[in-house]
């Protein structure tokens, strides 16, 4: 009788991609934010649609491809919902007229905030401050999309304050994530519980009947 041939699974050592796209995501809100409450020029918006393309995108796009590697649907949906999105504002937000807004750009925004409510329900359940993180960036584009499709005053400034108060979050859960992972314990919390807790205390560790589950092994993704 032949013997059952086996299934070799390679895991690669990746580091979590969360805290570089949640810098790139700090400095794109945070100009944005300045815009919006006018404490630069409505002509700065082209620096900030700049840096979006040309920094925000690109890091996060690639924290997207990371966290399909590392099979982390948190940081691959959430990166790359949020790399797609800046995209396309520091597009329209280039080719448009100092402090214009767009009605298309607002549905578009209110879609994309909806859209981010899905991964931080995700992390949820295991990390509580990056779902904090992928919540308020939702909300920051809903409350945007509020004011391209209304034009109003208050919902202008209430994207600049949710924006700023966005990067705060998104800043300390990336400290909080490469002391971390620089330390090999945790430093700053973060919320973790259940399978995010585990992973940090080394508990649970993955079973060959647990892999041939995962993404990637399994037969259907």
């Amino acid at each position: 009788m032949s013997e059952p041939v086996g299934t070799r699974v390679v895991l690669r050592p990746i580091a979590t991609p969360l805290p570089l796209g949640f810098l790139a995501l700090a400095v794109s809100t945070v100009l944005f934010a300045a815009v919006q409450l006018e404490w630069i020029a409505p002509t700065e918006g082209r620096i900030a649609a700049l840096t979006a393309l040309a920094a925000t995108v690109p890091l996060q796009l690639l924290s997207s491809v990371v966290g399909f590697l590392a099979r982390d649907p948190v940081a691959a949906t959430g990166m790359g919902v949020l790399s797609g999105t800046w995209a396309v504002v520091g597009f329209t937000t280039l080719t448009s007229p100092p402090g214009a807004v767009s009605d298309g750009l607002g549905v578009f925004l209110l879609t994309a905030g909806a859209a981010m409510f899905i991964p931080a329900a995700s992390a949820a359940g295991s990390k509580l401050v990056p779902a904090l993180v992928m919540a308020l960036a939702g909300t920051r584009f809903l409350v945007t999309g509020g004011y391209e499709l209304t034009g109003s005053a208050g919902w202008k400034a209430a994207a600049g304050w949710v924006g700023l108060v966005l990067a705060g979050v998104a800043f300390y859960a990336a400290l909080a994530l490469e002391l971390e992972g620089a330390r090999q314990r945790t430093v700053l919390p973060l919320g973790r519980r259940g399978p995010g807790r585990a992973a940090v205390d080394g508990d649970g560790p993955l079973q060959p009947s647990d892999l041939r589950g995962e993404a990637g092994v399994r037969p259907q993704l």
